[in-house]
């Protein structure tokens, strides 16, 4: 009997411990999770009872170097729903369709969706200020609107290449606008409220408000003024020659910065889907590879004069129109020939079998050497997407017919950023630079630089000397040669033109052609570089007749607009008919009528106002630059 209460007593002591142990570990268990996971988990609730309307954040907006506004963004507001918030779904979906020109319908079909928020979409999606305000006049229960923006691009087509677009959501999906994405997007904010399981608000809670980030705005190198006169006269050649299409480039020589970058046929930024594709995803002046024709030439002289191989005045070959290399004739574009010349005056003439010959004197190995340091065959690396590397012959497949044809531009292929960053080199005293279009990243805000870009030098390709004479040479193209119609009176310009057949379907084409021209001004201290090239222009195919006036009317326009002073110290151009002598308008103020028709020696043409008999005023005014022949108006007086 004992025996049996003493088990007894044991077993309900083991019972008491078990017990005992169990609520420990039970008092444990509730003590770690309300003291230790406690934060967590309350966490994690919220986020289960959380629900939030975005307020989107305004995008970065892209300014030029001179902070005028290219691409900013616009209030467009957007509506959303808390379905199980929403009491009478009928009457709601009535008055939003009368503001939102939405049919009832569909919006009642998104206000009965089993989700905890929903967009109200098509019509309720970025709307205009006023409709938003109309929405929250209605007091709709369920209904939320929220912040939202949109881009707007002021100036329209202008520089729509490089700007790029964004798409519904504001991501950028092409140009400046893909490439800096993550910088112009800022962090979204944004309404939290809580409900329960059925989308119901829960008491005893309220709202929060998270502010939005603004994304970074971006400064670019392009100056709007440059790019507009650059897309003028681009648009007028569309229209004058009716090409395929058209691209230009005007860049600071001495650092790389992109004034101006255009591409033709172009489109609207804001409306992108009514394009074709391959028209806005296409930014010609980095994408399009073709063979650069004549105005590689600068790189064959730029290497040529480097290593000592020709001497521009005193070296003279004679071209009888052609220029036998292996089994190949190779033929100039004077089918007559230059006869004897000069290697400057061969400069000046684009002679082909100049160049071939001066190409020879390098040999394979170093005229290639010099066509790669100068960047050809390999990325810039500007900061945009979708630049192409563009095609050099290996050297061991380069023969005597191939180093020919590279010597004057044909049987390569590249891009016009290379080309006009190779000649950049070729003219700014002989260093590569690194092109680029991103200026500074600036809190709009504060107006705080961020970061700020600088110029890069890549390496040194040829001397300070032979940069000297490159352009020295180029000048005398331009006052001399075919770059005549690329002459700017007071202005020192220095250029080469370029016309190369297009290889169509593995072969030369005889009547479609790219016409381009480079050029560069003042010739003696370039500020400012610019390529142009024409693609199958119709009717006349040559560079200097098409792309010389282009760059002419560009570099005049931008050269005045910076305030670079015109100068009499230029080279004189060579005039051949039907050009027009530039004279100098001569002082006429106090002279009598009868004394000046004795001095003016039919250099101009007289028109007079007023009575008396002595000049009190003029127009032109006195040291002007005008056509030999042009009217003077002369006002008279006592």
């Amino acid at each position: 009997m004992q025996s049996s209460n003493r088990l007894i007593r044991q077993r309900l002591v083991m019972i008491g411990i078990g017990i005992t142990v169990f609520f420990i570990v039970m008092v444990a268990r509730l003590g770690y999770v309300q003291l230790i996971q406690g934060p967590e988990l309350a966490e994690k609730a919220e986020d289960l009872w959380r629900r939030n309307v975005p307020y989107t954040a305004k995008r970065g907006e892209i300014i030029d170097r001179n902070g005028d506004r290219l691409t900013y963004n616009i209030s467009t507001p957007t509506i959303w729903a808390i379905p199980a918030q929403v009491k009478d779904v009928e009457g709601t979906a009535l008055q939003l369709a009368r503001i939102l020109q939405m049919s009832s319908d569909t919006i009642k079909q998104q206000l009965q969706k089993r989700s905890m928020i929903e967009r109200i979409q098509p019509g309720g999606r970025k709307i205009s200020t006023e409709r938003a305000q109309a929405v929250r006049e209605l007091n709709l229960t369920g209904i939320k609107v929220a912040e939202d923006n949109q881009r707007y691009y002021p100036f329209n087509r202008l520089a729509s290449h490089v700007l790029g677009f964004v798409g519904i959501d504001n991501q950028g999906l092409t140009g400046v606008e893909l490439s800096h994405n993550n910088y112009l997007t800022g962090i979204a904010g944004g309404v939290s409220f809580f409900t329960d399981a059925s989308g119901r608000e829960m008491p005893n809670t309220s709202e929060s408000y998270q502010k939005p980030r603004d994304g970074l705005s971006l400064q670019l190198t392009l100056d709007k003024h440059i790019q507009t006169v650059l897309e003028r006269e681009l648009d007028r050649t569309m229209v004058q020659f009716r090409p395929n299409q058209a691209l230009g480039i005007v860049m600071n020589p001495k650092t790389g910065e992109v004034m101006a970058m255009a591409s033709k046929p172009d489109y609207e930024p804001s409306n992108y889907r009514a394009f074709p594709s391959e028209v806005y995803n296409r930014n010609l002046p980095i994408w399009m590879t073709y063979e650069p024709g004549s105005t590689f030439k600068i790189i064959t002289l730029a290497a040529a004069l480097n290593e000592g191989k020709v001497d521009l005045d005193d070296d003279h070959f004679h071209d009888p129109g052609y220029i036998k290399v292996a089994n190949a004739r190779l033929r100039c574009w004077k089918r007559s020939g230059h006869g004897s010349q000069t290697f400057l005056e061969g400069v000046e003439n684009s002679c082909n079998p100049g160049f071939v010959l001066l190409g020879q004197r390098l040999g394979k190995e170093k005229l290639f050497s010099y066509i790669k340091n100068f960047g050809f065959g390999q990325k810039t690396g500007i900061d945009l997407r979708g630049e192409e590397n563009g095609i050099l012959f290996k050297l061991n497949r380069v023969g005597p017919v191939e180093l020919a044809t590279t010597s004057f531009g044909q049987g390569v292929s590249v891009t016009p950023i290379q080309q006009i960053t190779a000649v950049s080199a070729a003219i700014n005293g002989g260093v590569l630079m690194k092109p680029y279009t991103t200026k500074a990243w600036i809190r709009r805000q504060s107006e705080e630089i961020i970061q700020q870009s600088q110029a890069q030098q890549v390496r040194r390709v040829i001397s300070s000397a032979a940069s000297k004479e490159v352009r020295r040479a180029l000048e005398s193209v331009v006052a001399n040669g075919t770059g005549r119609n690329a002459f700017i009176d007071g202005y020192r310009v220095g250029g080469k033109t370029g016309t190369a057949q297009k290889v169509i379907n593995g072969r030369y084409s005889n009547n479609e052609y790219i016409v381009s021209f480079v050029g560069f001004a003042p010739a003696d201290d370039p500020q400012l570089i610019m390529y142009v090239a024409v693609d199958n222009p119709k009717g006349i195919q040559f560079g200097g007749l098409i792309a010389a006036p282009i760059v002419k009317n560009v570099m005049a326009d931008s050269l005045r607009y910076l305030k670079v002073p015109a100068r009499k110290d230029q080279m004189p151009k060579k005039l051949i008919y039907p050009d027009v002598p530039i004279i100098e308008v001569p002082d006429l103020i106090g002279e009598t009528t009868q004394h000046i028709y004795e001095s003016l020696n039919m250099d101009f043409q007289l028109a007079k106002s007023g009575t008396g008999n002595t000049v009190i005023s003029q127009a032109p005014k006195p040291g002007e630059r005008v056509k030999q022949g042009s009217t003077i108006r002369i006002y008279m007086g006592d």
